[in-house]
């Protein structure tokens, strides 16, 4: 992993949004209905993007050739976000996964749906999606386009960004402010970590929130 990888993996999804809006950033949280398969598991890393559409006329060949060709792009380190334009079909199964964390990807986020989820759970690979089906690509879906800007819900996301994803939400911090936003987290954290000892000690809540501008 990289040392940001690293970092932002140590914060959670509160805090970055805390110091995203103080800054003035809108449109950042991924939709509330991608929520992850394991939800004691965070997922940070740098965002590789495929973007895609549904072609039910595709030949079933056609499809997993260029589903086996996305598997092998993605680079290792980086978290997969996809947008498959539609809420039909699983974008993700139990091969799929296997293949990418051999390859080292850190984890996946679809705005769509995925399959074989008690596979993916047994082997711990981090997997965000909206629903589940076993409904596949096969003969029905095609990507188009791979590390170029996607749009998730309201949030525009491109390859190089940086992502944070835990059981409350996914969180999508610009490439060239990242480094920023998690140093600016790691300092709202240990200020939240004095305000929770003062309570701990018996501080009362707002001389605590006074006293450290924080709550």
């Amino acid at each position: 992993m990289d040392d940001l990888t690293t970092r932002l993996e140590n914060c959670y999804t509160g805090a970055v949004h805390d110091v995203m809006r103080e800054r003035g950033h809108v449109d950042f949280v991924l939709p509330r209905e991608i929520t992850p398969l394991l939800s004691d598991r965070k997922l940070a890393g740098p965002v590789y993007t495929v973007n895609g559409h549904m072609q039910p006329s595709a030949d079933g060949h056609e499809t997993l050739l260029a589903w086996t060709g996305l598997l092998g792009r993605a680079p290792a380190g980086s978290v997969v976000i996809c947008q498959p334009n539609n809420h039909s079909i699983a974008l993700m199964g139990e091969l799929s996964a296997e293949t990418l964390q051999i390859r080292g990807v850190r984890g996946y986020i679809v705005d769509g749906g995925c399959r074989d989820t008690d596979f993916i759970l047994e082997m711990g690979f981090p997997v965000f999606s909206r629903f589940s089906t076993p409904l596949d690509i096969l003969g029905a879906w095609l990507p188009d386009t791979f590390a170029e800007p996607i749009k998730v819900g309201d949030v525009q996301v491109s390859a190089g960004d940086y992502v944070l994803g835990d059981r409350d939400g996914i969180v999508i911090l610009p490439a060239d402010q990242a480094n920023d936003i998690v140093n600016a987290t790691e300092t709202v954290m240990a200020t939240e970590n004095l305000v929770r000892k003062a309570i701990l000690e018996g501080a009362d809540p707002q001389d605590a929130y006074r006293r450290y501008g924080k709550f």
